[in-house]
């Protein structure tokens, strides 16, 4: 059964720094882009990150570009998200989420599961 478990959300304040796990099973995730979205209250969901199935290829919001690393490790069957300078419009559900096929996209529709999600909070 697959399966993409976040973690390492929380809150934290402006100028901080937090580091995102997405822990896979089920599924061989070499095989996989992986796509980092999240969500606050009353907006839609938006693409954060993502990284092509084989880590050579990366993309960022321009809103996150700069602060924020994805970065996976296959072996370990988990994708991560180092985010830095974080500011309270970061603030959100932040869900990380599995396309098939190698390459990224930002479109939601095209990835076909999802984690739970895991809050993050940057507040004073």
């Amino acid at each position: 059964q697959l399966q993409l478990v976040e973690s390492g959300g929380g809150l934290v304040q402006p100028g901080g720094s937090l580091r995102l796990s997405c822990a896979t099973s089920g599924f061989t995730l070499d095989d996989y882009a992986i796509g980092w979205f999240r969500q606050a209250p009353g907006k839609e969901r938006e693409g954060v990150s993502c990284i092509s199935s084989s880590g050579g290829s990366t993309n960022y919001a321009d809103s996150v570009k700069g602060r924020f690393t994805i970065s996976r490790d296959n072996a370990k069957n988990t994708v991560y998200l180092q985010m830095n300078s974080l500011k309270p419009e970061d603030t959100g559900a932040y869900y990380c989420a599995v396309k098939t096929g190698s390459v990224c996209s930002w479109y939601l529709d095209e990835y076909d599961y999802w984690g739970q999600g895991t809050q993050v909070t940057v507040s004073s």
